[in-house]
């Protein structure tokens, strides 16, 4: 965290960051590839369709945790896995995680709200009992996938690119690339990529604010559950996590999003914009306890002894003692003599 205290490093000073956070991307590619083609052959061998998703978070996880520590150690900084994932161990970690469930719950149904009271959308139930079973294995997978994501863009390698460009440029580019890697995967649209971007810059604030991922961990998992699982709507073109609540909204494509979810439409960027305002009237102490510099007290302190150096020349400095002076008497005359006429 001393890095985001510090001055910003010269030109020759930051090409040594940027390299890291583009190998640090280019990691989370090929780790991307590797975790979903293992998880594909693990499940196909034992039969278990519906565990891929979650294993191939999991093994993503693992091998970004390996990779950043790599990068970290061949860089002169090593760092522990909690660093490296950005959760540090403090007492607000579970209450930052939560008011970041809060605002991204609040900010699902604030879109559902307004997708509901202006276009058409229908709701289906699927009740086998397998469908319940599911729900627990849809919520791990939630999880596991939001902090996966949240590593990549809002961990190891954005810190690099803090470091090494500042904070809002850094910001913004992350944001591009999180919404580029949405629309893509998703086969979204335009719209999709805007709204990504601006989920992009509600996320990093959440670390900006607190400096660490506990918040944004909370917030992103809670938006994805709530529309997934818990109202049954596509998120960025996916169904998967549709188990017992399966909708459809119907209406024009600005609004509802279309078949990539409403991550594309008009009401989830109300919902984002709201996210954010909300997330920086209450982050207030966090931003205050973790991301300002140490108050160091100013003056010499009276609550110790001085230096001893100081206390030598303070007694250097000191007056000499006062001599009384006794009057004299002129020669030839005692003290209690009378004076001569």
């Amino acid at each position: 965290m001393s890095a985001f205290d510090s001055p910003r490093p010269d030109r020759p000073a930051r090409v040594p960051l940027i390299a890291l956070f583009g190998t640090s991307m280019m990691w989370f590619v090929a780790s991307q590839v590797l975790s979903i083609r293992s998880a594909r052959g693990l499940t196909n061998r034992f039969n278990i369709d519906s565990a891929r998703p979650l294993l191939a978070s999991l093994f993503l996880l693992f091998l970004l945790i390996v990779g950043f520590s790599l990068l970290a150690a061949i860089s002169r900084r090593p760092s522990t896995a909690r660093d490296l994932l950005g959760l540090p161990r403090r007492a607000t970690a579970g209450k930052e995680w939560l008011l970041g469930a809060a605002i991204g719950w609040g900010a699902a149904v604030l879109c559902l709200l307004l997708l509901a009271l202006t276009g058409s959308l229908t709701v289906g139930f699927w009740m086998e009992p397998r469908a319940f079973g599911l729900i627990l294995v849809n919520l791990a997978t939630v999880a596991a996938g939001s902090l996966a994501e949240e590593v990549v863009f809002r961990g190891y390698p954005y810190r690099c690119l803090i470091e090494a460009i500042g904070p809002t440029r850094a910001t913004v580019i992350l944001a591009v690339f999180y919404g580029l890697f949405h629309t893509l995967t998703g086969d979204g649209s335009f719209a999709a990529f805007l709204i990504t971007f601006l989920a992009g810059i509600l996320l990093a604030l959440g670390w900006l604010r607190t400096y660490g991922l506990w918040l944004s961990w909370g917030l992103h998992f809670a938006w994805n559950a709530s529309l997934g699982i818990l109202f049954g709507l596509p998120v960025t073109g996916s169904v998967e996590g549709s188990t017992v609540v399966q909708s459809t909204a119907y209406g024009r494509t600005l609004f509802t999003g279309g078949a990539f979810g409403p991550e594309a439409g008009l009401y989830a960027a109300i919902g984002v914009i709201a996210g954010i305002i909300v997330l920086i009237r209450t982050t207030g102490n966090y931003a205050w306890n973790y991301t300002h510099p140490v108050i160091v007290p100013g003056g010499y302190p009276m609550d110790v002894p001085p230096p001893a150096a100081h206390v030598a020349m303070e007694q250097e400095a000191q007056q000499p003692t006062l001599v009384q002076i006794l009057p004299t008497t002129p020669q030839g005359r005692s003290i209690g003599e009378e004076p001569r006429p």
